[in-house]
């Protein structure tokens, strides 16, 4: 089994030679082709080249209490206390949950005898002209080279972040104009036939937003 100095090494000699073109998708599935390479111990000029696949599913913005859910699982008080903090200051704190799934049967290792810096050139060129612009190759620990593609992951989620969160408070914001602007259409239509109402009622339980138009719903019946 690793110590923990192993897998914090692994991470540290981690070089990304060649990082997808791209951001995780906001609005669907992305499907990231990697290639680790890694010198094999104790045998000079014998490197292995991992290839694979790793999806991501849609990113996802969790609610500071689904999340602090989540993190009590198996925790003590402070994360109790550090829980209570995220709920409490739920407006303030933005959290992506993206999916992440190994495909163990898109894995495919060869071994190579030629020095690490000409298979690194050869396979970084291969991917400029797959023209793949999900594709990455990384050097890394050979072992664990899963930690070493875990560290890519995590700094390659760290950069989409942002534009992902943009694209989806966009969106959100869209749809509100959306439904805002079919709110009003309703009420035009509940003024002249007070039948339509109720259907109304129903619609603004429904996108819980009652309370914004509560004053304006019950005066459709005065």
């Amino acid at each position: 089994m690793s110590n923990e100095s192993d897998i914090w090494y692994a991470a540290k000699i981690t070089r990304v030679i060649r990082p997808p073109e791209q951001t995780l998708e906001t609005f669907g599935a992305t499907t990231l082709t990697y290639h680790v390479i890694s010198e094999l111990m104790d045998n000079i000029n014998k490197v292995r080249v991992r290839t694979g696949k790793v999806i991501s599913e849609r990113p996802q913005i969790i609610t500071p209490r689904s999340f602090a859910n989540q993190l009590l699982d198996g925790f003590g008080d402070k994360a109790q206390e550090y829980a209570d903090f995220l709920i409490n200051h739920g407006d303030a704190i933005k959290i992506l949950q993206y999916g992440l799934q190994f495909r163990k049967e898109h894995i495919s290792s060869e071994t190579l005898s030629e020095p690490l810096d000409q298979i690194t050139e050869k396979v970084k060129q291969a991917v400029i002209d797959s023209d793949d612009p999900l594709a990455a190759v990384i050097v890394g620990a050979d072992e664990l080279w899963e930690v070493s593609l875990l560290k890519f992951l995590r700094d390659y989620i760290e950069k989409s972040a942002p534009h992902n969160f943009q694209q989806i408070n966009s969106r959100a914001h869209e749809i509100d104009l959306e439904l805002e602007r079919e709110i009003e259409m309703d009420f035009q239509v509940a003024s002249i036939d007070p039948s339509k109402a109720q259907a109304l009622g129903n619609k603004l339980q429904r996108y819980g937003i009652f309370e914004k138009y509560e004053d304006r719903f019950y005066r459709l019946f005065n």
